[in-house]
């Protein structure tokens, strides 16, 4: 019985907390800058985010905000996003769709 609960209350949450992937696309216009619009990065030195794990992308910026991740852009970039900006950025990114090439 409590493991029920549990899963009604953790899908409750998930849906109350859903990202809103165009109040992200919004929000990611400081990101395009270095890692592009389409999540293909400008420069050489910035990762690509298109496809990206939506919760590897939500713990990065978490703790590039918290300042267990070190970067000076991120980190100035990451200090001013909400959670809510931060879920929404990392949504947006995660549902661009990429391909390998060879």
């Amino acid at each position: 019985m409590y493991i029920l609960a549990a899963i009604a209350v953790g899908l409750t949450l998930t849906q109350a907390s859903a990202a809103d992937l165009v109040r992200g696309k919004k929000v990611m216009g400081m990101c395009q800058v270095c890692h592009g619009k389409d999540g293909i990065a400008k420069l050489e030195e910035a990762p690509n985010l298109a496809g990206q794990k939506e919760s590897y992308l939500v713990k990065a910026l978490m703790d590039y905000k918290t300042g267990a991740r070190q970067n000076e852009q991120m980190a100035v970039v990451a200090s001013g996003l909400e959670d809510a900006d931060i879920a929404d950025v990392a949504a947006y990114y995660a549902s661009i769709p990429f391909k390998v090439g060879p």
